[in-house]
């Protein structure tokens, strides 16, 4: 059981870094349009939905039990898999508003956010768990 955990995991990886590839690969880009904003969004939450299931999945194989998002983020700082909890509780939070309203000042702010905060965090945990792979 704990070899098919540990294996889960690193699929799951395979799945979270092609959707970090594509945001990395824009997320420096200029972004002036609706389509652009709306593309970068959308790639955020594709990366920010896989990596907290990715630190769920790493968690249980290190037999830790988490059910929610909220539960993983907080296990995962506590064991130093990430290092800024507050921040994916804010990733969190404005992942949850983007899926079901769209305002073009948010998604202004939205991109924003991406770029200068929440990225740079998604990088970390991407640079950590390919050490562990």
């Amino acid at each position: 059981m704990d070899h098919l955990k540990n294996v889960r995991w690193k699929q799951r990886f395979i799945n979270f870094e092609k959707s970090y590839n594509l945001l990395n690969q824009y997320i420096n880009q200029p972004i002036e349009t609706e389509l652009e904003r709306a593309g970068i969004i959308q790639f955020f939450e594709i990366s920010f939905e896989l990596s907290w299931k990715l630190m769920k999945d790493y968690l249980e194989s290190q037999e830790l039990s988490v059910k929610s998002p909220r539960e993983t983020i907080k296990q995962a700082f506590q064991i130093g898999l990430i290092d800024d909890g507050h921040i994916w509780i804010d990733a969190l939070s404005d992942r949850n508003l983007t899926v079901h309203t769209y305002d073009e000042k948010l998604a202004r702010k939205m991109v924003d956010d991406i770029a200068k905060v929440y990225f740079p965090e998604l990088k970390k945990l991407y640079h950590k768990l390919v050490k562990e792979l």
